[in-house]
């Protein structure tokens, strides 16, 4: 081990690639107590202020990019990344106005550019929810706000195509993380590394719940193990988009009966308004790309997957668009270990490609015209994933006519072939939720759900304090170079670019659950 860390390490060579790291650990202090079994802290039947211990990020680059982060006048690599970017440490930044960066940006566009704006883009994104439980405010002041802080925590960078975001409230309880994998260029993933956090705090902002913090308080004392589910029974609750009501979640019955309307209402307004934050991103990207393109026609092949994870008390809300995963480890039976002996790996997110059956059948129905949907296993014979951020020139004819030669789609009969409409989840979690890894889809090109979930169980289980992000992305390589035959210096001598006939850009976080520390480190290799 000690060896394959070493060649890692080699990667920060001569030709000035850097090595960058950040990590968060919540405080000790919070006088909670904690049992040990099986290696596992348990938590006691108590109110958490916040349900995660520390988090462990790790990236590792194979592509080379440009990373022409010229889009909109230069503001977004110029002014608004390097605020958001702390590549070597978790950052204290001041809670400004969430509109700050998004203002700048804007001003520095022309005048008849309406995004960016966080404005609904039309009324039927206006949504209204019973009065009891919570509503749409219009300009509600900072401390009125879904996750307002007075501080927040902050870090993230990039590898290759890939940008990691994390920005975290300890004081207040939540914690959000983003990973953002690009192709065709990172212009979209920092696009949305500048941008789209400040546009989904303006859209939860106009998230009130009308009786808090009587109504929070409430909610939060149903305790730990009353978990959602669905009408159908499933514990893992899927809402795509403009989901059916009957598909909502509410809360077990019992004395928390009473509460099934707000915590439905309340869940179903957070990933509301983080699918209206995409929309928004989306609609503003796109823009972009048709006021650039004449001078960037590249700008209308590039894309992004996109995993959102928001861990707010005890409730872990993600959307996903693409391939990335968000997976759960937990003990189904309420043991401390399975059957099998280990933790079981449950995904909290859906696979966006054409290998996907479900996706496949939607994608070809949603254009019955057209015998070539799905060309040589790709969408159009382009791309793999079937939903993404970006990649205007499957969904606009006037994007993909900005594209010369073999480049231009042939036969763009019906538009858009690639959709924006994300997966979203909401997960209550429970005392035999351990810790969640989210990873962007290279990660799983070597290891299953299952096999990530044991990696990093017996990892922490032998190192308590250590970086199991790290140890993911150190057995990635060595499984890699097995692979493709090399030595783990061969292949850590193969230039990014070369490299990414061997590996993906990779990207990790995991989260730990509850009040276990586990490690202080994080890293981020570009």
């Amino acid at each position: 081990m000690d060896l394959l860390k070493q060649e890692i390490n080699n990667m920060v060579g001569s030709e000035g690639e850097l090595k960058i790291s950040f990590g968060y650990q919540c405080n000790s202090d919070r006088g909670i107590p904690c049992e040990v079994s099986h290696g596992f802290k348990i938590l006691p039947e108590v109110r958490r202020t916040s349900s995660f211990s520390c988090l462990s990020g790790a990236a590792l680059s194979a592509n080379a990019t440009l990373a022409n982060t010229n889009i909109c006048n230069g503001k977004i690599g110029g002014e608004i990344l390097p605020t958001w970017d702390s590549p070597n440490s978790f950052r204290k930044i001041p809670s400004s106005p969430s509109l700050s960066k998004l203002d700048r940006l804007s001003s520095s566009l022309p005048s008849s550019l309406s995004y960016l704006s966080c404005s609904p883009s039309t009324s039927s994104d206006i949504l209204e929810y019973d009065g009891c439980a919570l509503k749409f405010m219009s300009d509600p002041s900072r401390g009125e706000g879904f996750l307002n802080a007075t501080e927040l925590q902050v870090a993230g960078g990039a590898a290759g195509e890939d940008r990691v975001q994390a920005v975290c409230s300890e004081e207040n309880g939540w914690l959000f993380c983003a990973i953002y994998d690009g192709f065709n260029g990172r212009d979209a993933a920092d696009f949305l590394a500048g941008t789209l956090y400040d546009t989904i705090i303006s859209c939860l902002d106009k998230l009130h719940w009308e009786s808090e913090p009587a109504s929070v308080k409430a909610y939060n004392d149903v305790g730990l193990d009353d978990s959602l589910i669905c009408h159908d029974g499933q514990s893992f609750p899927r809402l795509n988009g403009n989901n059916d009501s009957n598909l909502g979640c509410f809360v077990k019955s019992g004395p928390s009966a009473n509460l099934e309307l707000s915590c439905k209402s309340f869940s179903q307004g957070v990933l509301d308004s983080l699918q209206c934050a995409l929309n928004q991103a989306e609609n503003d990207f796109l823009y972009m790309v048709e006021q650039e393109m004449e001078e960037r026609p590249d700008l209308v092949s590039i894309g992004c997957c996109v995993l959102l994870v928001l861990l707010h008390g005890n409730d872990l809300y993600t959307l996903n668009l693409g391939d990335s995963r968000a997976v759960l480890a937990t003990c189904s039976t309420g043991e401390r270990m399975n059957e099998s002996g280990r933790l079981e790996a449950i995904q909290l997110t859906d696979s966006h490609t054409v290998d996907n059956e479900a996706e496949r059948a939607r994608v070809v129905a949603n254009h019955p015209d057209d015998p070539k949907v799905i060309v040589a296993g790709k969408v159009k014979g382009k791309l793999k994933v079937t939903r993404a951020f970006g990649v205007g020139y499957l969904k606009k004819k006037i994007l993909n006519d900005a594209l010369m030669g073999i480049l231009r789609v042939r036969d763009l009969i019906s538009p858009p072939y690639v959709s924006t409409e994300p997966s979203l989840n909401v997960h209550k979690i429970s005392n035999s939720d351990q810790f969640v890894i989210v990873g962007s889809d290279g990660l799983f090109d070597f290891f299953s759900n299952d096999e990530a979930v044991m990696l990093v169980e017996s990892y922490i289980f032998g190192n308590p304090w250590g970086d199991p992000a790290k140890f993911l992305i150190e057995q990635l390589v060595a499984r890699a170079a097995n692979s493709a035959g090399f030595s783990l210096e061969e292949l850590m001598n193969v230039p990014a670019g070369r490299r990414r006939k061997y590996h993906d850009d990779v990207t990790v976080i995991v989260i730990m659950l509850g009040m276990t520390q586990r490690t202080s480190k994080a890293s981020t290799c570009i």
